[in-house]
C-alpha cells in the first residue's frame, strides 16, 4: 500500500508541472452489496460519500491516463430474520482508501468514457443497530472485524462537461473479490457495488 500512495505521490508531483492535469472530486456514493449462495439474506442500497485528488495526464489524441486518490464509503442495509427467529435491522458502512487506475477516452467535446481496474484498502468498518440483541450484535461486529483490507476492482464511468473546469461525473464500481473467504448466515460472503454520482473540478 505504501509504494501505492508513493506512486500516485510521484504522479501528482509530475502533473502540477501542467496545472490543468489536477482536480478534485466531490459527491454521493449508493452502495449495496452482490451477495453468493445466501438468498436469505436481504440488503438494500445505503448512501455515502466520495471525495479525492484527479488527475489527467495525456497520452494520445482523446486518450488520457486517469488516476485518482479517493475516500469512498461503502456498505448495506439489511433487515429480516435470524435463523431463530429473531427480527433485525441495521446498516453497515465501510470506509475505502482507493485508487482508480483509469483510461480516459474523450469521445466527443465535453464527454469522455473511462474505465479500468481500482485497489480499495479498507481503512474503518462501522455499524448502526435499530435492533436485534446484544449477542446478534456482538456477533456482526466480530465479522466485519475480519473483512478483507485490500480488494482489486472494476471502474467504468462517464463525464458531461458544464463548464470550462467542471464536469458531472457517473460511475458504476464493483469488487472482483470477496469480502472474505468464510461466510455465515449472519454476514454472507459478498462483493460491494456502489454507484457514484460526483462533482468534478480541473484546477
Amino acid at each position: 500500500m505504501k509504494r501505492i500512495f508513493l506512486l500516485f505521490a510521484a504522479l501528482s508531483t509530475a502533473a502540477v508541472v501542467n496545472a490543468q492535469s489536477l482536480g478534485a472530486r466531490v459527491g454521493v456514493n449508493f452502495s449495496n452489496i452482490i451477495k453468493t449462495g445466501d438468498s436469505n439474506f436481504k440488503t438494500d442500497f445505503k448512501p455515502g460519500l466520495h471525495a479525492g485528488i484527479t488527475l489527467d495526464i495525456p497520452i494520445v489524441d482523446r486518450l488520457s491516463f486517469a488516476p485518482e486518490l479517493m475516500y469512498s464509503q461503502k456498505g448495506y442495509k439489511n433487515e429480516g430474520s435470524t435463523l431463530f427467529g429473531e427480527e433485525n435491522e441495521y446498516s453497515v458502512t465501510t470506509n475505502f482508501v482507493e485508487i482508480p487506475i483509469l483510461l480516459k477516452i474523450n469521445a466527443a467535446n465535453g464527454f469522455n468514457i473511462h474505465l479500468g481496474p481500482q485497489v480499495s484498502f479498507l481503512t474503518s468498518t462501522t455499524e448502526s443497530f435499530k435492533s436485534g440483541s446484544d449477542e446478534y450484535r456482538r456477533k456482526i461486529r466480530e465479522e466485519n472485524d475480519v473483512l478483507k483490507k485490500n480488494i482489486l476492482g472494476g471502474v467504468i464511468g462517464a463525464g458531461f462537461g458544464v463548464g470550462a473546469r467542471t464536469t458531472l461525473v457517473a460511475r458504476y464500481a464493483i469488487d472482483f473479490q470477496k469480502n472474505n473467504e468464510d461466510g455465515s448466515p449472519e454476514t454472507p460472503q459478498y462483493k460491494n457495488q456502489v454507484i457514484q454520482l460526483g462533482l468534478g473540478l480541473r484546477f
